[in-house]
């Protein structure tokens, strides 16, 4: 199925450069990676636990998805206090010990922050919504009632519904662009910033190494609270109001990049002379492309950012990828891109782009093409191991999202179900019944079973990662890419080492080709001398 090079692992001479730049990062999902105290839910103790596993996968870093304390109403990303565990997912000693082990491992660690929102049991709001005249009054977004009582804008929440909930304690309505219990953060007011980079300040002091922000570009929104317009026609179901408007009001405001200085200004103190500490923006929306490129434009601002470019894809093409990768350039003052094909929000990339009877050869070239893209790269836990969509019946369902736009939306609970480690029970998980169930066909796709063969995609997934670890094409290069009806052709060069890869993005074989004169760095799914096979790939050193 496939072949590697063993000359390819000779070390390259690379550039020197920040450790994150080119930088494989490991997305884990706590409640669903390893459950340590049998409760049914995945918590800290258990990442400690199974961090050799990604240690040898020969990542850079890990980013842990939220795991402060919370309702837990939208799984974390409802905080009710920004510096604290909660406690299902144990103490702050638990995660200084996560720290140690994975700085042991030679894993950075970074973790999600959420500056956009709180939930309403923060302390924060619960003062802010007490009175009009409180020192927190202005920390949220509060607007009085139009004259007949309706709410001050069109906006509407992603979740469905209007933007704005009616609080009796106030008299007055209160922004939320996510669920109810997710009041908006005024990003224009100074102590709030203030307040959230103390934030930032408390989580670098206990070691770790950087911060994907979480809808960043939610941060601020339009002081004169304008309506948004309607979004033009499309050909693409519209399943929420959300996806009527023009979102241009309720988010994206042009000051965003001021407050964003200001958290790379605190991040530089902890860097040092290495550039150490990481941030990197998640950003959707309809002008992801420009705000993108504006958070993270020159030397003082975020370190790179990504969209949703494949997250929501429902095929993945030639055209999709070379249109993701000219969005980012290689021209001085241009951000650095992160690419992520899963993640805890969208469904597994395996079952969304390939037929069922492809998913093993497509997972394979789907990981190698990833490894070759101009950026730095984010595996989900799982995606190692070839993991599908699990189908969630609608009594199982714990998404949010999912339940309240029943049965239009595809459950994000599908693709956050529990890791595997073994094939038998419940996976090796830890809990007699987890908080999800695993699905029977990803428990044969186990690592344990995937451990013991060589030919397995997890032990693919760790040729690849040392492949573009020691390739300075592969990691820091620059790319140039071409379509061709379902090939892909890719090329990388950095400092005199010049990569060609090619990919065939369809089910069936591609012939009469030009294979590229050179070393076979790496070769997968039936090439042959002038075609590729479905999903073939191969990756040469000319």
């Amino acid at each position: 199925m496939a072949s590697l090079s063993k000359t390819a692992l000779a070390p390259q001479t690379g550039p020197a450069v920040q450790w994150w730049r080119g930088a494989a990062i490991y997305q884990i999902y706590p409640r669903s990676f390893m459950d340590a105290n049998g409760d049914g839910i995945g918590d800290l103790p258990g990442i400690t636990q199974r961090l050799g596993h990604v240690a040898s996968l020969g990542v850079d870093a890990i980013w842990i998805s939220p795991f402060f304390t919370s309702p837990m109403k939208d799984f974390g990303y409802d905080v009710s206090d920004y510096c604290d565990v909660d406690p299902i997912f144990g103490t702050l000693a638990d995660f200084d010990a996560l720290v140690a082990r994975a700085h042991q491992l030679g894993l950075k660690v970074l973790i999600d922050q959420v500056y956009s929102h709180t939930s309403d049991e923060h302390a924060w709001f619960v003062e802010s919504r007490a009175s009009r005249d409180n020192p927190k009054a202005d920390w949220y977004v509060w607007a009085d009632a139009k004259p007949d009582g309706t709410p001050p804008s069109n906006w509407q929440s992603v979740f469905g519904g209007p933007a704005w909930t009616w609080d009796a304690r106030r008299g007055q309505y209160y922004l939320h662009n996510f669920l109810s219990c997710q009041p908006q953060l005024n990003g224009h007011n100074r102590q709030v910033q203030n307040a959230l980079l103390h934030v930032a300040r408390f989580w670098l002091d206990r070691g770790v190494d950087g911060f994907r922000i979480d809808a960043l570009n939610f941060s601020m929104h339009d002081p004169d609270l304008r309506d948004n317009p309607p979004a033009p026609p499309t050909d693409r179901a519209r399943t929420r109001p959300f996806d009527f408007q023009r979102k241009i009001h309720n988010m994206s405001h042009p000051d965003i990049p001021g407050f964003i200085e200001r958290i790379r200004a605190v991040t530089d103190e902890y860097a040092g002379d290495g550039g150490a500490i990481f941030t990197v923006a998640e950003v959707g929306g309809d002008e992801a492309e420009t705000e993108m490129k504006a958070f993270t434009q020159g030397d003082a601002r975020l370190n790179s950012a990504y969209g949703f470019n494949f997250l929501y894809a429902d095929r993945l093409t030639p055209g999709l990828v070379c249109a993701a990768l000219a969005e980012w350039p290689d021209e001085e003052g241009t951000g650095w891109p992160s690419w992520a094909f899963e993640n805890h929000d969208a469904p597994r990339a395996v079952s969304r782009w390939c037929a069922p009877e492809h998913r093993d050869a497509f997972a394979r070239m789907k990981l190698l093409l990833l490894a070759c893209l101009r950026g730095n790269i984010i595996l989900y836990q799982g995606e190692e191991l070839g993991l599908t969509q699990v189908d969630i019946p609608f009594e199982q369902l714990q998404d949010p999202e999912a339940i309240a736009n029943w049965p239009l939306t595809l459950s994000r609970d599908g693709a956050r179900t529990p890791m595997p480690w073994e094939s038998e029970g419940e996976g090796g998980f830890g809990a007699a019944t987890p908080w999800l169930p695993l699905g029977e066909e990803n428990l044969a796709r186990s690592v344990a079973v995937q451990d013991a063969d060589p030919a397995s995609l997890l032990a693919l997934t760790r040729e690849i990662i040392a492949l573009r670890n020691t390739s300075s094409a592969l990691r820091y290069g620059s790319a140039a890419c071409q379509a061709d009806g379902a090939l892909l052709r890719l090329e990388r060069l950095s400092q005199g080492e010049r990569v060609v890869c090619l990919f065939n993005l369809s089910p069936d074989p591609i012939s009469d080709i030009k294979i590229p004169q050179g070393e076979t760095l790496c070769s997968i799914n039936s090439v042959m001398p002038d075609s590729l096979g479905p999903y073939g790939a191969l990756v040469v050193r000319v």
